[in-house]
């Protein structure tokens, strides 16, 4: 603990979770406020998904809802398109900005773009670093006094922080895809479109946000280390 306490990069973090923080009220404001506001439209979430991914080749993705708030996401292994409730059948500026997001994975997958496939190689051994690196870390710094374990913490803690770091392109082209179809294809129109950019823009912040964090938390197990040995 006093490595800890007495790790200069330690103060680092606070920058860094406030920014996390705010990033969380940035993202979770500007989805509440715009889902008050319908599309003029009148499209709910699954039907502009499954019109997006129809009008660009993709047809053979299952579109289905599950349960929580903001826990949509495309999944590569199925192939399946997961709307929260409140995207599925909401008609809302926020449900349609969303749905195209993720449309957008789902666009990247079927037609190879390089990032997004990148990221999928290497997620099980990320997933599998990201729950060992700090354990293995921390058991060879203030137990056992083990270089093998802290490297071998760190090692895996880079390949979860390529993850996170690989993440922000293919989150980032994703909105992209989205803002365009939206707009080239009349789903939403004038402040409608600026709704779900702010809605899309803010929920980047997250991405950034836990990028920051992470490479924060590598500089200081760096810095730990070198203090131990």
């Amino acid at each position: 603990m006093p490595f800890l306490l007495n790790d200069p990069t330690f103060m680092l973090l606070i920058p860094a979770l406030i920014f996390a923080f705010w990033a969380q009220f940035y993202v979770k404001s500007n989805y509440e406020k715009f889902s008050k506001k319908e599309n003029s439209r009148g499209i709910t979430g699954a039907e502009a998904a499954k019109r997006i991914l129809s009008e660009n080749g993709v047809d053979s993705i299952e579109i289905e809802q599950i349960r929580g708030e903001l826990t949509d996401h495309y999944d590569p292994r199925t192939r399946k398109l997961r709307l929260s409730g409140a995207v599925y059948s909401g008609k809302s500026i926020a449900a349609i900005g969303v749905a195209a997001h993720e449309s957008g994975h789902a666009i990247q997958h079927a037609t190879g773009y390089a990032a997004i496939h990148a990221r999928n190689a290497i997620y099980p051994v990320a997933a599998f670093g990201s729950n060992l690196a700090f354990p293995l870390f921390a058991v060879g710094l203030f137990f056992l006094n083990s270089k093998f374990l802290m490297d071998l913490g760190i090692m895996l803690y880079i390949v979860a922080l390529c993850f996170t770091v690989i993440t922000l392109p293919v989150e980032f082209n994703a909105s992209g895809r989205a803002i365009k179809i939206l707009s080239d294809g009349k789903y939403l129109v004038g402040d409608e479109l600026n709704g779900a950019r702010k809605v899309l823009r803010a929920a980047a912040m997250t991405y950034i946000a836990a990028t920051a964090m992470a490479a924060i938390q590598l500089l200081r197990m760096l810095v730990l280390r070198d203090r131990r040995n």
